[in-house]
């Protein structure tokens, strides 16, 4: 079944052979959380694309969440604080799981189990909580609580 594309409020990337879809509030770090885990993986000899930051084309085909970016902010990301700049993008991919940015004081201590993403649709993403913190590896983090069957290549 394929449902037409909604625009959603987040940024999409792939990292390895994973998509994934940072959700969150407004100023919740999305951006600076996916860009930082981009250069991380990068880092790590793997390859790491932005799709889109802000806004995300999302559709579903085939069972398959993609994520598209719009042509208006095409290659586009903003960095709070520092200004909107160019970054190589790609047009679309399969999205796998969405990341929730959380900030100290870590609240709640353990987040609920099998939590998933919402999606105008109805169909749903596997939510994991990403802790952000001065001094925190988050792209390390992100390899270690992604669930084992992951297939997060390379690492």
């Amino acid at each position: 079944m394929t449902h037409p594309a909604v625009n959603v409020h987040a940024t999409a990337v792939v990292l390895g052979t994973q998509g994934f879809l940072f959700v969150g509030p407004s100023g919740a770090g999305k951006s600076m959380l996916a860009l930082s885990c981009l250069s991380a993986a990068r880092n790590c000899g793997l390859f790491a694309a932005l799709v889109s930051d802000d806004q995300v084309l999302i559709s579903v085909h085939d069972g398959h969440i993609i994520a598209r970016r719009p042509a208006a902010i095409a290659g586009l990301a903003e960095v709070r604080g520092a200004g909107i700049f160019a970054v190589e993008t790609i047009p679309a991919a399969a999205i796998d799981f969405a990341i929730l940015p959380v900030k100290s004081p870590f609240e709640p201590r353990l987040p609920p189990e099998n939590e998933r993403f919402s999606l105008p649709s109805g169909d749903f993403l596997p939510l994991y909580r990403l802790p952000m913190a001065e001094g925190l590896n988050s792209f390390e983090i992100l390899r270690l609580i992604l669930p084992q069957n992951a297939n997060f290549q390379g690492l």
